[in-house]
Formats: structure tokens, sequence, C-alpha cells
């Protein structure tokens, strides 16, 4: 699957600068002054989750000891708005040269879309560096999903960090990782939360919905009739949610799915009269500081849902969908009986779960004493865990040791 639309001739500059790029490091062998960290994510459209909050700390622990690197799409302009040092554009032959002369790579998604571009055909030219995947989100809702550009880049990666006991088993049992290349190290971004602190009062509700794969090339009539935005719309159209929101004085935060572009519009359009409804799109916020100052979370199938359950909030999961959900994906968790919160297969069963918070005052999350079960860490150290777990493997020795 296509994450990003290719550039003319997008192959052929890839394969000369990353060419050139060996050749380079090859023939002039220079070693760096520092070892050499990449740190990327969210296909470097923005400074978000696990990885940057990694990458943050870095910056703070370690620029004495590493040179460390953000990876980000010259694209955007956030690099600049942030100030973030040290940050290297994706596709130039900066990134290809850094990225085989580096240590350590860290990446949220994938090799190929955070930290080099197209390198799954060239990626056991690099036998040296470390190769780390911090991943976004964990690992619950959604089934791995491999293509085959996906083989080689997570057969290369040394180590996969996991949030906790339950999901090493996940990426040992379902995904085949070797035991040895994962690491129960905690989620970087839970770094940045308070643990257990619910809110007196909710006044701010984020509505986020993810991606399904089937929605990918519909035309907007389709889009149109499609169970997605069909139950989307029935839910932010539905009278006694105005209402709620109206009476209570509650602001309902839309955020969509970066993939929801061509139909924006659409979604926007039901706001349009309500100045209860804000509609933000994935370019326009942070997420993570729309989450921290965010009550409550209506949602899908999203893994955000962790972030407000670890901080002892509402979560209502509208599972509209269910049973095709599960045909088309699958999931890792019974989602009759594992969701931490309340659930909901139809928008009445949203409002009155929705009732229950706001008239009935009941705005700590239902299921808050289950989370043992799937975290293993709350002490705010997940960044430290996986930083002394990484700079513990030597550049060059796992992979060669893996191999025998």
């Amino acid at each position: 699957m296509e994450l990003k639309r290719k550039k003319p001739f997008q192959k052929l500059t890839v394969w000369i600068k990353v060419s050139l790029a060996y050749l380079a490091v090859k023939l002039l062998p220079q070693k760096p002054s520092l070892p050499i960290i990449l740190v990327g994510g969210n296909l470097g459209e923005k400074y978000e989750d696990n990885a940057s909050a990694f990458h943050e700390y870095l910056m703070k622990n370690f620029q004495e000891d590493y040179r460390i690197h953000w990876m980000y799409d010259p694209d955007t302009s956030y690099v600049q708005e942030k100030g973030i040092e040290h940050a290297v554009p994706l596709g130039s032959f900066k990134n290809y040269l850094l990225f085989f002369r580096a240590a350590y790579t860290v990446h949220g998604h994938s090799l190929m879309y955070d930290i080099a571009p197209g390198i799954d055909k060239f990626i056991f030219w690099n036998k040296k560096t470390i190769m780390i995947h911090i991943s976004h989100g964990i690992e619950c809702f959604k089934k791995i999903l491999i293509n085959p550009e996906d083989v080689p880049l997570l057969e290369r990666c040394d180590v996969f960090n996991c949030a906790s006991q339950y999901e090493k088993s996940i990426k040992k049992e379902e995904w085949g990782m070797p035991e040895e290349k994962l690491a129960v190290t905690g989620m970087a971004r839970f770094d940045r939360l308070p643990y257990n602190h619910p809110v007196t009062e909710v006044k701010t509700i984020m509505v986020m919905m993810t991606w399904r794969e089937t929605l990918f090339g519909l035309s907007e009539a389709e889009f149109l009739e499609s169970e997605y935005f069909q139950a989307t719309e029935k839910l932010l159209n539905h009278g006694v949610l105005n209402r709620l929101v109206t009476e209570h004085d509650v602001t309902l935060k839309v955020v969509l799915h970066p993939f929801m572009k061509p139909f924006e519009s659409y979604f926007t359009s039901f706001g349009s009269s309500r100045q209860h409804i804000e509609f933000k799109t994935y370019d326009e916020i942070s997420i993570q500081e729309e989450i921290l100052y965010t009550d409550m979370l209506i949602t899908d199938y999203s893994s955000i849902f962790w972030d407000f359950v670890y901080m002892n909030r509402p979560v209502i999961f509208y599972t509209f969908d269910q049973e095709s959900f599960l045909k088309m994906r699958g999931s890792y968790l019974d989602l009759d009986e594992d969701l931490l919160g309340w659930k909901a297969d139809t928008a009445e069963e949203v409002i009155h779960s929705l009732i229950r918070i706001l008239e009935q005052g009941q705005t700590e999350n239902p299921r808050f004493d289950e989370l043992s079960s799937y975290i293993d860490y709350t002490d705010r150290k997940n960044c430290e865990r996986l930083a002394n777990h990484i700079f513990s493997l030597t550049p060059g020795e796992r992979v060669q040791s893996a191999s025998r």
C-alpha cells in the first residue's frame, strides 16, 4: 500500500542517491565525531507520537554523546516553526548518507517512510546500524497488515519496543518476531501524560475515527453511501447529541483522519451551523496536545483510546461496523469484552452513554482498573528504559549474531 504519492522518476532518483551514498561511505569512510542517531515518525509529516517523544528525550539528555537528527518531509514547515535542530529532509542525499553512517535509527511507522524513502530495496546494504521500531501506538485493535515491501524492513529491524508483556506476546505470537528482538520498555509518549488524572467535568470531547482500507479509491458518491460516512453523519447530526453539548456547554472536536482529505468538506458542513462542533484536520493540530487537554474521547478503533484510559478519562467506542471490521482486518482484542470504556454499536447507544457522563457526572473511565493488564509502566520512565536498552547494543554486532 502506497502511503505517499510518488514523484516523477522517484525510483530512479532514489537508486542514484542511495548508490552514491553507499559508495561514498565505502570509499571515503569517515568516522563521525559522535555516533549518529536518526529518528522519524508519521511519514515525516508531523512531530507527533512516540517518535517525537523519544526524540525530545534524546535531545534533552544525549546531545553531548550522540549526533541526533530528526527526519522530516521537505514539503512541510513544522521543523522551522518548532525550531527542531539538526533536522534532515527525507529523500535528500544527506538523508541516505547519514542512513549508512548511522549507529541507530528509530522509526514509528516504517523505515521506508520515516527514515529513508524507498530503502526497502536496499535495506540489507546497511549491515551495521541498529534499527528500532518504536511503534506509533499499542498494538491491539487492527491486526498487522504486512505488505511485500514490509517484509525485508521487519526482518532487518533489531528492536521492537513493547508497552507491556501483553503487547510483547502479540508481536511474538502474531507477528512472529524473535523474542530477542522484543523489549518491554513502555510507550514513550506516555511520559508526557498525567497518569490517573480524571477530570471533574467534561467540557471537551474528541471524536476521532480511524481509517478503513475499504475506503481507498472510492468515488465521492460511493463514499457518501459508505457505512463509515453514514454512521458518522447520523451521530453528528443527532438531535439529542446537539442538545446535550449545547446545554452542557461542551465543545465537540472532530479530528479527521489524514486520508480523509478528499472528503473533508462533507464532514465540515455538519458543523457550519452549530457553534459547539469544531472540525480539525490532521494538518491543523497537534494530536498529542489535543489529547492532553481533552476531557473524553469518542472513537471506533483508534489506539489513542489508551491515552485517555491512562489518564482515567471516559471513552465511548462507537463500533457501528464491528462485523465488517473484523472480517476486513481482525482485532487482537475481543471487541465485545475487552474495550476499556463504554461500548456503543449505534448512535443511540453513544447518546445513552454520553447522558451518563454529562448528566450523571460519570467522568472517570469505568474500566480504568483493568489498564494494568495491558500497560506495565506508569512511572514516566519509558524513554529512559528504551534508551538504556538501545545503547546497550553495539552497532554491527546484533545483526551479525542474529544471522548466525
